[in-house]
Order: structure tokens, then sequence, then C-alpha cells
């Protein structure tokens, strides 16, 4: 039986939310403090995926400015009704929901609309078009009575579409499954005239686990799936590839299957760096309700292909090579926080990436100089041509092992007080930077480079030969190390103490090794 090769979208794409729209289909993932925000990508297969753009594209939607990593654009849900795409969104700050979005397009690639904010609290926003045409909103908050009911709560009220703002009563429909564990991620999918209210519940570590309610009726009463929960990898050992199961979201296909796209992280000895990723799951309907991977129980790393899907895609690990030709950077980079006018490409006349060297530095929650994209390999190599241009002392520019604003790690190019050009790399650390190491570099340009594996990050630069500046273990970068909900980013950045200087990139390429 053909397979392809889970997960489907690599690399830090958390909380995948999907819609179909004929023989299209649509997800978008959570993108934090990065900028553009809310990645959009399209598949004809459910498993060969491509960038489209992002929702978030102009700072005049949505402020991220002064935001944690790990705050900013939670949880969106992606949905399609008579034409109109729709997309709502929590934007967190402190690690609570402040300001719930609704988005509109009439294409998914974009342009989105402006934003309008809804009136609603907490997180995990999501959208259910019934039959007769009605738009019902759901999300989850913290519970009035968590002693009675715990923590957590479900809850409704009606979306009128036409004014874009919610409208009737408020509906409280579920507290959960497992009861002193938080209920989020809402979703709700009506199957033979009953409502099937899905959810996640036990965080988004190892106990996260798909959960479900189900009722007779839009508002409820809903009472709980005694099989829940659904989906869980709470209860296997350390040797299971895929941890941290959890958040899912439904869709049938023309074929008639139904699929769900789930969260989950490939841990290596107790620790990811990845992130969060996409995996596909099969689901199967029964008068109970949905059956999770069916014939496993288990998300696994390869799967059956769809039905009607002939041939498995190419596999995932082709390098990658940017000669940032432009007009603009692909969909696949990312900022922080807002669009910089510290990028500047192609550059006249050869081409590449001009870094005008800014004040911000990496570890503060501005708009630095820095342009990034997910680590989607635990073996990997990302290098980049770089040449500091007229250096001067206090300038620095070149690659970054990124894993939020307090822990991170460079390899730059740097000038000393007596004209010595080095490469030097350095560690951050619950925002204090240490030295690792340095070599001296004499060429104009030389190329930065880091080897990743199980087991650390290797730093090289190679000026005429290949010289090794220096390692960090592979857990430094963790999530389960540096706390949030990010993955590693890969990428450039240049700094400046006097916001002076400027550095030129001539390639980046990020080579995979799936060894």
């Amino acid at each position: 039986m053909p397979t392809f090769s889970n997960p489907v979208l690599p690399g830090s794409r958390p909380d995948p939310s999907i819609c179909r729209v004929g023989a299209d289909y649509y997800l978008v993932t959570s993108s934090f403090a990065y900028f553009p925000g809310l990645p959009v990508h399209h598949s004809r297969d459910l498993v060969d995926w491509t960038p489209l753009g992002h929702v978030v594209d102009r700072p005049s939607q949505v402020s991220l400015t002064g935001l944690d990593v790990s705050d900013g654009l939670w949880a969106a849900t992606i949905r399609h009704h008579e034409g109109t795409f729709y997309v709502v969104v929590t934007l967190a700050r402190g690690r609570r929901g402040s300001t719930t979005h609704l988005f509109t397009a009439s294409d998914p690639a974009g342009p989105w609309s402006d934003p309008v904010a809804l009136d609603a609290e907490g997180i995990d926003p999501s959208l259910f078009f019934d039959d007769d045409g009605r738009c019902w909103f759901t999300a989850c908050r913290d519970a009035a009575e968590p002693e009675e009911t715990g923590p957590g709560e479900l809850w409704m009220r009606e979306l009128d579409l036409h004014r874009q703002e919610l409208t009737g009563p408020t509906y409280a429909l579920w507290y959960g499954a497992v009861r002193g564990a938080w209920v989020e991620a809402p979703h709700l999918y009506k199957r033979d005239g009953v409502y099937h209210l899905i959810a996640a519940e036990g965080g988004t570590e190892h106990h996260h686990a798909v959960t479900a309610a189900r009722a007779e009726s839009v508002t409820g009463p809903y009472t709980t799936d005694p099989r829940s929960p659904l989906l869980t990898h709470r209860h296997r050992g350390a040797a299971e590839p895929v941890h941290n199961v959890g958040h899912a979201d439904l869709v049938d296909t023309p074929a008639g299957e139904t699929w769900a796209v789930v969260l989950g992280t490939r841990p290596t000895d107790g620790t990811h760096t990845l992130g969060r990723e996409v995996f596909l799951v099969p689901v199967e309907w029964t008068d109970r309700g949905p059956v999770f991977a069916p014939e496993t129980g288990r998300v696994g790393l390869s799967e059956r292909l769809p039905a009607g899907v002939a041939a498995p895609p190419a596999p995932d690990g082709r390098p990658v090579r940017d000669d940032f030709a432009g007009p603009a950077l692909g969909p696949e980079w990312t900022g922080l926080r807002g669009p910089t006018d510290h990028l500047v490409f192609p550059l006249p006349g050869e081409g590449g990436l001009s870094i005008r060297l800014s004040p911000e530095p990496l570890s503060s929650t501005g708009t630095p100089a820095f342009v990034a994209r997910p680590q989607q390999h635990l073996r990997m190599r990302a290098a980049a041509l770089v040449r500091l241009t007229a250096p001067a002392p206090g300038q620095e520019a070149g690659l970054v092992v990124f894993q939020n604003e307090r822990r991170h790690a460079t390899l730059a190019l740097t000038v000393d007080g007596d004209g010595t050009r080095q490469a030097v790399l350095t560690a951050v650390d619950a925002g204090i930077s240490t030295r690792l190491g340095a070599v001296p570099v004499t060429g104009t340009e030389v190329v930065l480079a880091v080897d990743g594996d199980e087991a650390a990050y290797a730093f090289h630069v190679e000026d005429g030969a290949r010289s090794t500046v220096g390692s960090i273990e592979r857990p430094f970068f963790s999530t389960e190390r540096a706390g949030g909900f990010v993955g590693v980013h890969l990428g450039l950045y240049g700094t400046s103490g006097t916001g002076e200087g400027e550095a030129h990139v001539r390639w980046f390429e990020y080579v995979p090794d799936r060894d």
C-alpha cells in the first residue's frame, strides 16, 4: 500500500486548521510574534503542501510590538462559506488571550482584510456554519466556577456575518472530559444530524489529547464522549517517535474520506527543537462518533495515502538555496513583530540581500534586522555567504539559530578595534551573552555555517579552509529548556550599536539530511 511520511508540514507550524473548497485544501497555523503572520498553505492531496502567503502581512492589521516570541497570534481557524474565506484568531499578551480578530478574503492567497475585533474572551476561536446558513463562534475561556466544573469552559455565540459581530445569548457548551485539565481548541462538526464537538485537553506537552462531546442541538446540551481521549500519546513510552499529539481539525475529501490534521512533536532523548509540527491522521465515522487512526490508534511517521492519491509525493529533503533575486522574500521567510526596513534586495548589479545594521538586538522585543525560516529536519546544514561592508567596531552580522529572544546563538562577522576581522560564536541564555569561540577571517566574504544533528549544533567558517568555531548541545535550543511554544528558526541578522553599517548576503542554503 502506498504511504506518505509524517509530518506533512515539518518545522514549527503548530495548531493546524484546515478547510476544503472543491479539490483544494487550505491550512493555517499559529505564528506567534513572527511577521508576516498566520501562514497559509495549499494542497491538492493533503500530503504535499505549498506556502501561499500570510493572513497578516501589513503592520496596520495587528500590532505585535513588544511581545514575547511565544505571544502574538495563537491558534487560528480557517473556514470557507459562500465564496468567502474566514480566519479567526487570538492575539495573546502575557500568555493570555487579549483580542479576538476576524479576517476575510475572497482568495486565500490574499489580500486579507483588516481585522474586525470580536467581543470574545479567551483563546482558540473557531467557526461553524450550520445547514441553515447560520454561523456559530466557539472559543475557550476560564470557567466561572472551576471548583465545580474544571478550569476551562467551551462557549458559543452566533456570528452575524453581515455585521461581523457576535449576537444573541452566550451558551456554555462543555467543560471537558478530564476534570482538572484545561479544555481548549474547540472545533464543531455535524454528522447525520448530530453535532460533534472536538477539543484538546491536558496542555500542549506530554499529556496533550483529543477529546469530544456530542449534542442533538448546536447549542447543546453536550455530553462527553465516553471514549475520550479519542487520540493521545500520553500513555506511550519514551521510544515513541511522536509525542504531544493533539489540537485536531477535520476535513472531508472528495473521495468521501475524513482526515485530521493534528500537532505533534518529534523528541530526541526527551527534548525537541523543531517545535510542534503538522501530522495527518485518517478518521473513520461510526455510530459512536469519529475514530482517529482506526487501524493503529496512534500517529505514525508513515501512513497510507488518502484515497484518490495515486502515488506518494516526492519525499521532503530537497536542498533549498535562496539567492535573493527578489523582488521580495519568499513566504517561508519571516521576521519578528513587524516589517523591517533593514532588508534590501536584490542589490543592483550583483543580487543578494543587503542587511542594514540595526541598533535593535535580537534579545529585545522590538523589530531587529532579522529574517529566518523554521528548521524542518533534526539533521541539517544551514549556510550563508556573508560580507560585512566597511566594517567597524560594534558591528556584527551573520547566521543565527533562534529559539526566542532570551535563548539563541549567533555566528557573526565582527571587527576588533585594531581592525582584525573575526567570526565569533555567541550564545544568549536568559538574556546573558557568552562568547564561546572565535576564528580570524581574511577574506572579505566568508561562508558561515551550522550543522545540526541529534547531539549538537556545530558552527563553522569557510574562509579558504573550513574552521570549526565551536558547538552547542542540541537541548540548549529545545522547548523543554527554553519554554514557550515555538521551535528553532534559522536565519540572518545584523546589529550595530550606532545603527550604522551594512552587510551583504549573497546566498543562503538549507540542506536537510534524512538519513
